[in-house]
């Protein structure tokens, strides 16, 4: 299993979230890219948590790779200040109580996969002028109530914004950075090499 596993949470292959995937993944040793578009499951939770539902081979594969990484990229649009469906019902169908979090006797949440980094790339159109004025306060739900949820520390957030009318010259540019942060990253993740006795 990959140290880095790397979710593109983009309904459309050609959009810049999918190409912050590609060039994060691309650039960071031992990265898996994971396309939620390209997985075969159901997105919905049928029947909430009262009943499970039959695992899909692509749901399960997604989940072993989860719980095997050391670090956990994510990339989004914002769409009307939250996520794409598709990525909230894969994390909804692949994150699970008892395995991935879990509630102790006093009632308090306990996040199974501690020990964990996360990253999470954005990219919206709200102009930079707007942007304090409308916070994205539900994709909190991902960096907080879901990651940090299940005990993945730190969670790295970047934003690209405006997407809209940004020129080909801007969007390379954020994609050095991807590159750059995934470098980052990948040192960061690296064991230093332990001094041998001389």
């Amino acid at each position: 299993m990959s140290t880095v596993l790397v979710i593109d949470g983009h309904p459309n292959p050609d959009s810049l979230s999918a190409a912050i995937a590609r060039a994060y993944a691309d650039h960071c040793a031992d990265a898996r890219l994971l396309a939620v578009r390209d997985m075969d499951f159901d997105v919905h939770m049928r029947f909430g948590y009262t009943q499970r539902m039959p695992t899909e081979p692509d749901l399960a594969d997604a989940r072993r790779a989860i719980r095997a990484a050391q670090h956990l990229v994510i990339t989004t649009p914002v769409w009307w200040r939250s996520t794409p469906a598709m990525l909230k019902g894969f994390l909804d169908r692949a994150l699970l109580p008892k395995e991935d979090y879990r509630y102790t006797k006093r009632g308090l949440p306990e996040g199974l996969l501690t020990g964990r980094s996360a990253r999470v790339f954005i990219t919206a159109d709200t102009p930079r002028v707007l942007q304090g004025m409308m916070p994205d306060s539900r994709l909190r739900s991902l960096t907080r109530g879901t990651l940090g949820f299940c005990g993945f520390k730190p969670v790295r957030v970047t934003r690209f914004a405006p997407v809209k009318g940004s020129t080909a010259q801007r969007r390379d540019e954020w994609l050095a950075t991807v590159r750059h942060l995934a470098g980052e990253d990948a040192a960061r993740l690296t064991p230093q090499a332990s001094s041998m006795p001389q």
